[in-house]
This record gives C-alpha cells, structure tokens and sequence, in this order.
C-alpha cells in the first residue's frame, strides 16, 4: 500500500469514528490554493455548532513523539492558515476548535479535541 493509500484509509477511519459520535463531515482534504497554503485532512460540523478542523495522523511507531509529535508548529500555522481561508466562505464565523485524531500500528484510535489553538 503507497502511503498515500494509507493516508486515506487513516481518514475513512477517523471520519468513520468521528460520525458514529455525532460529528458530520462539511469537507474533506480542504487545501488553499496556491503555493505554500495549508490543507485540512477533515472539517466537521459539531453537534453544538462548533466546527471543528481535524488533521489525521498516522505513525507506525512511538518513536519521535510518534503520530501527535508529528504536528510540529509549522504544521499548526498551516492548519490555521487553511482554516481561516475556509471561514472565509461562510457568511458568518462559527465557534471553532482544531482536533487531532491520531492511528498508530497496534493501536487504537486517540481523539484530542482542542489539541491546539489558532493562537
């Protein structure tokens, strides 16, 4: 399996595993355009209205802070830079929060909902 076969299935699971908690999917693998923009692997609507950024990382080992400590800062600002590019097309701003969902070999499934901020 390439990796970015792998990538995507990582995503079904976790859309898959975010929808059965109430979680509905707005868009999926969102990039700005143009060079050196951001991407969100899934945005979701919350049930309280929230919507909620979600990047999907999946890591074969701990090693090096495994699937979370892969989200380096630069990461984040390019999740943030996304982000705000897509709340650029509602009319009005919602609540919103920036979630991880992290899969790593032999493991399960780690939801963080508010893994970092905008800030």
């Amino acid at each position: 399996m390439t990796t970015k076969a792998e990538g995507d299935a990582a995503e079904d699971r976790a859309l898959v595993f975010l929808c059965a908690r109430g979680l509905r999917l707005a868009a999926r693998n969102y990039r700005t355009p143009g060079r050196g923009g951001g991407e969100i692997d899934l945005v979701l609507w919350d049930r309280d209205g929230t919507l909620v950024f979600v990047e999907v990382r999946k890591r074969r080992s701990r090693a090096f802070g495994g699937a979370l400590g892969s989200i380096t800062a630069t990461k984040q600002r390019r999740i943030v830079f996304a982000a705000r590019h897509y709340l650029l097309r509602l009319g009005a701003e919602p609540p919103c929060r920036f979630d991880v969902v992290c899969m790593e070999e032999g493991g399960g499934i780690q939801w963080m909902r508010a893994a970092f901020d905008a800030g």
